[in-house]
């Protein structure tokens, strides 16, 4: 009889959050190499706040799960 695997069920925030981080350090990286005038405080939320309450809100809604 064939046995089924359970997956965890948090697979799909790892996985979104390997590419959030991918993707942060490649808009980091194009902020610093072309000395990007937009102000800090921009910076910071699209670097740091946009992704984080991105990851924060699919964390709660993968752990609620049954």
């Amino acid at each position: 009889m064939a046995t089924t695997d359970r997956r965890n069920p948090l697979l799909p925030w790892l996985i979104g959050l390997v590419i959030i981080a991918i993707v942060d350090i490649y808009i980091g990286y194009q902020f610093y190499a072309t000395e990007c005038q937009a102000p800090g405080i921009a910076q910071f939320m699209v670097l740091v706040v946009i992704p984080g309450v991105y990851l924060a809100l699919m964390y709660l809604t993968l752990k609620s799960q049954p």
